[in-house]
């Protein structure tokens, strides 16, 4: 593939819901632009973005790929992202890397979450957009009605730019609303044919052009009131400045499967969608925080972002990264800027799917991959050590569900906690980490469909087999009343005894642990064993008479006791501190504590309630509520954590995937009876 500048480079992430066609969309345009010889299925696994073992296996992108096609005299870097929820990681990967979002739409399902997500998201960033109508050689698709929710959905910034003409319940031909001509396909073939007579619908939609094209100028808007007709100059204009700004989403339609229409859109996006150097410049931060203007240049100092990492066991680390400004070689000498070391580039390439293909060079505005880049992280700026900038990393969503994972075979801990690291680094949206109190790997991730990708990995890529569960409960015991005890231990045999005798004050306290303190007169018990009674009394906190849990908030005050001149030691009052341990705390009104989270889930109006409810029968507390953007509430609320398990569950089948919570560990309360009964019983 020949080197394009920025000015004919356009990096276009696609995405929307799951099943809308994004990846056949992918597989169309390299196979109409002769990038590849043959069409690839993901049902098949012969897909050149779903190439990962996962995807074959599942028949769904899990992770995003990139793929280059060249059209036009334009080099198109298409971003393949997953359409489930659980792989959002990956579409932040995906966004990071592109000026433009190319949204799927299936013709049959029509506007669902994961377009209204994808939408959202590119007007947040501030991206160009464009609509595709996906899967019109159905025949329970239905054109109209989708573009009707578009429009209801996205406002009337929402433009037709090629629709099709029914026969029936099938389309016969595609009619493009800017060219006002008509096309009737034999799979990737498009033949012109006379405009057939779509009545009163032609002028509604070339009405809705000019409505969005109106939205971008206040002199045309004046013209589009006055009633006068734009002339074909400002067509094109108004469109171009209103899909670079973001005001104006273009809509083309057809089938990726058949290749019905597939030359339109990509026609459209050759010069309809920004390139790497129409896009506003990034603003990076220097070593004092300061921003710094990068604009998209080749002879500039250079500047590139990792926004992709493959962790292979064989191959080595895979480093995908975007050229910011400047040309990055083979020879080249970068700084990465958050390990403050200089990294040496090896050989360098260009991606489609898995094929690599070794570059000379990567220049401004450009997407490519290096090898073995072993301190290179997702998110890492690369750059000249002459002029040192931070570039804005990915942003990935936070876990919602965690599960404690353990190993098949025995000893494989270490397999695990090695492969779930290496799976960390080339997905940044999992966590994990071990967690010392229940003694449990937990690995943290988007859903259950994430972490089995997780587990499936670990075997198929690091040989080890593992298994999931739901957390153990990190449980504390505390006591709410103070007592008075004795604890005496004598034992005599042969030779010399063992004598020691104490006295302690067990109380409630604020604290984390145990609090010791003494209050022994007339030396009743020698201060030399003071902290053998402490650490008799430490050692009992770690495991409490109600059900066996760690035991927080007790202050012990040693005041009297007795020793015996030749059999008291060390030994003997840390087992007398002991028993006075076990024998008092069972009198001072044990109770069990339960770790509490801070939830903030942000659900649509429609929902509220419903989560509302379930909170209730978890054992939440609601203590407020905010309106947030696009129609959505806020609910902040205390939950037991021991409830909150298949909580990520709930929300995503109730909100249709529409709502997202943080849940974050805040303090210890009282936990009801019920509980502490079900963890004896256990």
């Amino acid at each position: 593939m020949k080197q394009y500048s920025a000015d004919k480079i356009k990096n276009i992430v696609i995405t929307g819901h799951g099943n809308a066609g994004k990846t056949s969309l992918v597989e169309a345009m390299l196979y109409h632009s002769g990038a590849t010889d043959r069409m690839g299925k993901t049902a098949d696994g012969t897909a050149v973005c779903d190439f990962d073992p996962e995807e074959i296996k599942r028949k769904c992108s899990v992770s995003a790929a990139v793929a280059p096609v060249e059209w036009k005299n334009v080099k198109f870097n298409l971003i393949d992202v997953p359409g489930l929820f659980d792989f959002e990681g990956a579409v932040a990967e995906g966004f990071r890397a592109a000026e433009c979002a190319l949204i799927t739409i299936s013709g049959k399902s029509g506007v669902s979450v994961g377009a209204e997500k994808s939408y959202a998201k590119a007007n947040k960033a501030g991206m160009a957009k464009v609509i595709f109508v996906n899967k019109l050689n159905s025949e329970s698709a239905d054109f109209y009605k989708v573009f009707e929710q578009l429009k209801t959905s996205f406002g009337p910034t929402v433009s037709p730019i090629v629709v099709p003409f029914m026969d029936g319940h099938k389309v016969d031909c595609y009619i493009n609303l800017l060219e006002y001509k008509a096309y009737r396909y034999n799979g990737f073939k498009a033949t012109e044919v006379p405009m057939p007579d779509m009545g009163h619908r032609l002028e509604g939609l070339r009405t809705a052009i000019s409505e969005a094209i109106a939205e971008t100028d206040d002199e045309l808007m004046e013209k589009y009131f006055s009633g006068e007709e734009f002339t074909p100059e400002e067509y094109i204009l108004g469109l171009t400045q209103g899909v670079r700004s973001g005001s104006i989403t273009p809509v083309y339609c057809g089938a990726s499967a058949t290749g019905e229409g597939i030359d339109q859109l990509m026609n459209g996006m050759s010069w309809l969608v920004p390139s790497a150097s129409d896009s506003p410049a990034e603003i990076a931060a220097d070593v004092n925080g300061s921003p710094v203007e990068m604009t998209v240049s080749d002879s500039a100092l250079p500047a590139a972002i990792v926004f992709k990492t493959v962790a292979d066991p064989f191959v080595g680390k895979l480093s995908y990264f975007k050229v910011v400004t400047g040309k990055i070689s083979s020879d080249s000498m970068l700084l990465n800027m958050r390990t403050g070391s200089v990294e040496k580039i090896g050989k360098i390439y260009t991606m489609c799917g898995k094929k690599q293909t070794e570059a000379e060079y990567i220049g401004a505005g450009d997407i490519g991959a290096v090898a073995k880049l072993s301190g290179a992280l997702t998110g890492d700026t690369l750059c000249a050590p002459a002029r040192p900038v931070t570039l804005d990393g990915v942003d990935f969503p936070k876990p919602s569900l965690s599960m404690a994972v353990l190993p098949v075979n025995k000893g494989d801990e270490e397999k695990i906690a090695q492969g779930l690291q290496r799976l960390s680094e080339e997905d940044p949206s999992m966590t994990f980490g071990l967690n010392r109190e229940t003694n449990q790997m937990i690995v943290n991730g988007q859903g259950e469909q994430h972490i089995d990708v997780i587990i499936s990995k670990l075997k198929n890529k690091f040989g080890t087999d593992a298994r999931t569960e739901v957390p153990r409960i990190a449980y504390r015991e505390t006591i709410r009343s103070t007592v008075e005890i004795q604890g005496r231990y004598k034992k005599q045999s042969g030779g010399h005894g063992q004598y020691g005798d104490v006295w302690i004050r067990f109380e409630p306290c604020d604290s984390d642990g145990l609090v010791f303190a003494e209050e022994v007169v007339g030396g009743a018990v020698p201060k030399n064993f003071f902290p053998a009674v402490e650490k008799g009394l430490q050692d009992c906190m770690k495991k409490g008479t109600l059900a066996g849990y760690p035991v927080v908030g007790v202050k012990a005050v040693l005041y009297d006791g007795s020793y015996h001149p030749v059999d008291s030691s060390e030994m003997s009052f840390k087992t007398a501190a002991s028993l006075a341990f076990k024998n008092g705390i069972p009198k001072a009104n044990p109770v069990l504590l339960e770790p509490v989270g801070e939830l903030r889930a942000v659900v649509p109006n429609d929902n509220t309630g419903d989560v509302m409810g379930e909170l209730n029968k978890r054992r939440g507390r609601v203590l407020g509520m905010d309106s947030v953007a696009d129609g959505m509430q806020e609910l902040i609320a205390e939950v037991p954590m021991g409830e909150m398990s298949d909580f990520a569950t709930y929300v995503r089948q109730t909100t249709r995937g529409r709502g997202h919570f943080s849940f974050e560990f805040k303090k210890y309360e009282e936990a009801p009876y019920n509980v502490l009964k079900s963890l004896i019983e256990e």
